[in-house]
């Protein structure tokens, strides 16, 4: 099966992570009141080993936003940010300097505030996937956890190594109005379909 995925494929997955990634930009810029811009600049296929390097490691503590896809195509998918980048983003949008996903117990607020902006960010790419696709895709409702790589997408894993030891990375940019675009906020959508979605997903794309 990953020998299948060619560079059309990638092509095709990063057009419409850019059409999701205006649409969750546009949701953004509205909740932060100030202008945010979010494009994907790479979609990879990567073996599973390499995907731990892109988040510094199994043991690096992330936060991850992760759901399941439910409907014509089936699968999970995950939204990594390193926790630094988490909570600079967070803090603004709570305008809490002084908040941190390292401090336990994490502040309620900020919690709510991850979640929704993984209610944003998953949103908005499943929907322009699903409207480029026709097919009928449903989101459940996001999971936040703040663990380290490893154990946060264990699951997805041991569902798709029986068949394939690949995943699909849509690399993710989000840069906010007067921030320097070295400070971007740079993470990783982490898309684990389940095997016999891709026939169902590429033949949709019309590149089977």
């Amino acid at each position: 099966m990953d020998k299948q995925i060619t560079s059309l494929h990638l092509d095709v997955l990063k057009e419409i992570g850019n059409i999701g990634a205006a649409h969750a930009a546009t949701s953004l810029s509205m909740l932060l009141n100030k202008k945010i811009d979010m494009h994907v600049p790479k979609v990879e296929m990567v073996p599973f080993n390499d995907m731990m390097e892109l988040v510094g490691g199994p043991e690096n503590v992330v936060v991850g936003i992760y759901l399941r896809i439910e409907g014509d195509a089936k699968g999970s998918m995950f939204f990594i940010l390193p926790v630094e980048q988490a909570d600079r983003f967070i803090q603004r949008l709570i305008q809490d300097e002084a908040f941190s996903f390292s401090k336990m117990p994490v502040a309620e607020i900020g919690l709510s505030a991850m979640q929704e902006m993984g209610n944003i960010l998953s949103g908005s790419y499943l929907s322009a996937f699903s409207d480029f696709t026709g097919l009928k895709i449903y989101p459940t409702v996001p999971g936040l956890s703040v663990d380290m790589f490893g154990a946060i997408i264990s699951t997805g894993l041991i569902e798709l190594s029986h068949v394939s030891d690949h995943v699909i990375v849509i690399n993710t940019s989000i840069l906010e109005e007067g921030i320097e675009p070295t400070e971007s906020v740079k993470g990783h959508f982490f898309l684990l379909p389940e095997p016999s979605s891709f026939t169902a997903i590429f033949n949709a794309l019309g590149v089977s």
